[in-house]
C-alpha cells in the first residue's frame, strides 16, 4: 500500500511532522495547504521535553534544539506583587530528569521552516500550496479530496491536520465552532534591548491576575522578545479600531505590576486572536479519514502543549499506519485509543488551570500563592512528569 498516496490536509506543524514521519517509513504523502505558500505566523512557541524524542524520530532533534532558546526557568509571577508564585527550574537537573531533553522556546517561523525544508528532502512528499479543502468523497477503496478551486486529489487515506476550525472535523464529528472562552490575545515581538526594566529575558514567564495574564520569553539566540497579552472581554468576538483595543488593555491592566503595564504599552494592536478550545470527544475517524492535532483535540494554552500534542500525534499515527501494514481501520482505532486520554487530560486540566489557577483574585489568589510557594522543586517537577516524560511508540 506504500505506493498509494496519503493526503494530509493542513501544512502546519502537525501536518508537516506527519508527512516526514510517514515519508521516513517509505509512504507517499501529499500535503495540502490552504495558504498561498507554506509559512507560519511570526510569533513564539513553547516545546516541553516530551517533544525532542519525537523530533528524534523525524531526524530533526538537534536542528530544532539548535534553533531554540533554552530558558533557565518556566515560572508564574503574581500580577500585582511581582513575586514568583511557582518556578519550574529547567536547568541541568531538569534535563537529567527528562533524559537530557530540554524545555525549548522557538520562533514558530523557524520551526516551520525546518519542517518545510525537511519535507523537501523527501521525494515521497509532495507539497501543494493554495489548496483550501472544501470537501471529500470516501469511495470505500480510496478517498478524493476537493479544493476550493475545483481540483481533486485522490489518495488511499486522508489525515485532517487542519486546525481548531477543521473543515474535515465538521463532516466526521458533526460539530462546528470551537468553545469560546471570552478571552483574547495580542501578540508582539520586540528587540531584546527594548525590554522594560524588571522583566526577565532568560525565562519563560507568565504574570497572572484576575481575568488576565501576560506570557513572555526570548527567541532567536535572545535577540528578540516574544510578548503575549491575554485578557477576558465582552468584545472578544468583535473587530475594533486600535484605539478601542488600547483602551481595553489599559483598563484591564491598570492595577497590575508596573512591568506588566510597560509591556502592554509595547503591544502591536493591529490584530487580536479570540481564544477557544474543544471539549474531549471520541470519534476521530470515519472511513478513510482521521483527525489529529487541534482538529481532534484543541486545547487552551495553559500547559503550552498544543504543538507538543500535535507532534506526538504525528509520530504515533505514522507508526500505527506503518505497523498495521495498511489496515487503516485498525490503525485509526488504535490511534484514538493511544491518544485520547492523554490529550483529553491536557484539555481538561488546561481548562482548570485557566479558570481556577492563573486568573484568580483576592483571597483565592492569596491561598494559591501561599500553597505554591511552599512546594519544593521536586514536587513541582513530579506534577509535570505525566506530560514531560513523554510517550512510547506502539511500534
Amino acid at each position: 500500500m506504500r505506493d498509494k498516496t496519503i493526503i494530509i490536509v493542513g501544512g502546519g506543524i502537525g501536518g508537516l511532522c506527519a508527512a516526514i514521519a510517514l515519508a521516513r517509513k517509505g509512504w507517499q504523502v501529499r500535503v495540502l495547504e490552504q495558504a498561498p505558500q507554506f509559512g507560519a505566523i511570526g510569533y513564539g512557541i513553547q516545546l516541553g521535553p516530551n517533544v525532542p524524542p519525537m523530533m528524534a524520530h523525524l531526524g530533526l532533534r538537534d536542528e530544532v534544539i539548535a534553533a531554540s532558546v533554552l530558558p533557565n526557568n518556566v515560572m508564574m509571577i503574581d500580577a500585582f506583587d511581582g513575586q514568583p508564585v511557582t518556578v519550574v527550574d529547567t536547568g541541568a537537573d531538569f534535563r537529567a530528569r527528562y533524559h537530557d531533553d530540554p524545555y525549548m522556546v522557538i520562533h514558530r517561523v523557524d520551526l516551520h521552516n525546518i519542517l518545510v525544508a525537511a519535507c523537501r528532502t523527501y521525494p515521497e512528499i509532495h507539497l501543494d500550496e493554495d489548496a483550501a479543502v472544501t470537501g471529500h468523497e470516501d469511495h470505500g477503496d480510496h478517498v478524493v479530496v476537493i479544493s476550493a478551486d475545483g481540483r481533486r486529489f485522490e489518495g488511499a487515506l486522508v489525515i485532517g491536520a487542519d486546525g481548531i476550525r477543521s473543515h474535515l472535523r465538521k463532516s466526521i464529528m458533526g460539530d462546528s465552532e470551537p468553545a469560546q472562552t471570552g478571552y483574547v490575545a495580542h501578540r508582539t515581538i520586540v528587540p531584546i534591548d527594548q525590554v522594560p526594566e524588571g522583566v526577565s529575558t532568560d525565562d519563560v514567564v507568565l504574570w497572572g491576575g484576575e481575568g488576565f495574564h501576560i506570557v513572555h520569553y526570548p527567541l532567536r539566540n535572545k535577540t528578540i522578545f516574544n510578548i503575549v497579552a491575554v485578557f477576558e472581554t465582552q468584545t472578544f468576538a468583535e473587530k475594533m479600531e486600535t484605539e478601542a483595543y488600547r483602551a481595553e488593555l489599559e483598563r484591564t491592566y491598570m492595577h497590575s505590576h508596573p512591568a506588566m503595564r510597560a509591556m502592554v504599552k509595547m503591544l502591536d494592536l493591529e490584530r487580536r486572536w479570540p481564544i477557544g478550545d474543544r471539549k474531549p470527544q471520541r470519534g476521530w475517524s470515519k472511513g478513510r479519514v482521521v483527525l489529529m492535532g487541534d482538529a481532534a483535540h484543541a486545547t487552551l494554552q495553559s500547559y503550552a502543549q498544543g504543538a507538543g500534542m500535535a507532534i506526538e500525534d504525528a509520530v504515533v499515527l505514522a507508526s500505527l499506519i506503518d505497523g498495521c501494514k495498511g489496515d487503516y481501520e485498525s490503525a485509526f482505532k488504535s490511534f484514538e485509543s493511544e491518544r485520547l486520554l492523554r490529550t483529553a487530560r491536557i484539555q481538561l486540566e488546561s481548562r482548570t488551570l485557566w479558570s481556577h489557577y492563573y486568573h484568580l483574585s483576592g483571597i483565592d489568589a492569596q491561598v494559591r500563592n501561599q500553597r505554591e510557594r511552599a512546594r519544593s522543586r521536586e514536587d513541582v517537577w513530579s506534577c509535570l512528569d505525566w506530560i514531560y516524560k513523554g510517550i512510547s511508540l506502539p511500534y
